[in-house]
């Protein structure tokens, strides 16, 4: 079918940059290039950042996902290969030059969580789910609550479905010194103790209950020691942006909780460093980086007790009901004002994180692509 002695992997890699999914393409691709010959289709100067990428080939594709552009595009884009890698669940709907299909199914929180998506919005997500099990060769998610999830929303048999591990890079995500500190506190004019949050303002991030429960900290006037930091965009996303500024506004927070906007790889492990406590109260995850991101950098752990935080924090965090405000306030309180604790904490968390590494899941995907 072609010249090359390796197989073909052709990667949509027009998510490169997003959260979650983006990640997972940015840190295994690296450990692919070996195996495979590799085609990336997505914007080639956002791709042309990356290291790695002098040793793929490139096409460009910028239909947006989702979109009826994007299924008469993959016609053309997708060239002629021995496999087609899908990071996400927009896969081609129309027959492709691909020996066999490839996806990930992160999680399906679309369909799990009422409110997420319109009616109509929430039927095309069911559905387009539908056709990436039914077209797909090979089927991947990240962890056991994921697969079980999918069983539990479509008509498919578990043995179809293939768990992989993520992973954390630790030249990035680990403790950093003192010197490096400095000038990345400077730039967001941290606090000197604060609490975190990393991830997007989506209602499922669940972001509203963090936000009572750091105001019961204020009634009790422990803010005046503790600022919470919160990590991402706050604007830019279709969710209730809104509904989160007024509660802020309404509470009387907006001294005491500091949006940083986006933040670059190379100053995140140095937020997690300085942070006191890292505060994660979600919802829904497929996986969850952020909490193992944390840990990584030495950063004691306070997560949700929901969806697939329990299997991938394991014994390394404390958990809380994502619903109780006053619970997860107590929690915080207890942690904060318990110093063994923390290095408890600090201790387990750097022995879990050092057990997610990125080469173990580029592995795992290239023996469920070669089985």
């Amino acid at each position: 079918m072609n010249d090359y002695k390796k197989p073909v992997l052709a990667i949509d890699a027009r998510l490169i940059n997003t959260s979650g999914i983006g990640t997972v393409c940015q840190n295994t691709i690296s450990f692919l290039i070996d195996d495979f010959e590799i085609i990336l289709l997505g914007d080639i100067t956002e791709l042309k950042e990356f290291i790695w990428s002098t040793s793929c080939k490139i096409i460009p594709f910028s239909s947006n996902i989702y979109s009826l552009a994007e299924q008469i595009a993959f016609i053309t884009k997708v060239p002629e290969c021995d496999y087609f890698f899908s990071p996400h669940y927009n896969v081609p709907l129309v027959p492709i030059r691909a020996k066999k299909r490839i996806v990930i199914i992160h999680d399906v929180n679309h369909i799990a969580l009422k409110n997420q998506l319109g009616f109509v919005k929430k039927l095309y997500a069911k559905f387009v789910i539908q056709q990436a099990l039914r077209l797909s060769d090979k089927i991947l998610t990240v962890s056991n609550f994921s697969k079980s999830e999918i069983i539990r929303f479509f008509n498919i048999k578990k043995k179809k479905i293939n768990v992989i591990t993520l992973g954390v890079d630790k030249r990035y995500f680990r403790r950093t010194d003192e010197n490096s500190r400095k000038p990345v506190k400077a730039k967001y004019d941290l606090p000197e103790k604060f609490l975190l949050y990393v991830g997007n303002v989506k209602p499922h991030k669940n972001l509203q209950v963090l936000i009572k429960a750091y105001h019961l900290l204020k009634v009790k006037g422990l803010h005046k020691d503790y600022k919470l930091v919160i990590v991402g965009k706050k604007d830019g996303f279709i969710t209730r942006d809104n509904e989160i500024s007024n509660l802020i506004t309404n509470l009387g927070l907006s001294e005491e909780i500091i949006f940083t906007g986006f933040m670059n790889n190379e100053d995140l492990p140095v937020i997690y460093s300085l942070a006191t406590l890292f505060v994660f109260p979600s919802l829904y995850e497929g996986f969850g980086l952020p909490p193992i991101e944390a840990m990584a950098c030495g950063c004691p752990v306070l997560v949700s007790d929901a969806a697939s935080l329990p299997e991938v924090c394991k014994d390394a965090a404390v958990f809380f009901n994502p619903l109780d405000e006053q619970g997860l306030h107590n929690a915080i309180v207890n942690i904060l004002n318990n110093i063994g604790l923390q290095k408890r904490l600090q201790e387990k968390g750097l022995n879990l994180a050092a057990t997610y590494n990125w080469p173990d899941t580029a592995a795992a995907l290239k023996k469920v692509i070669f089985n």
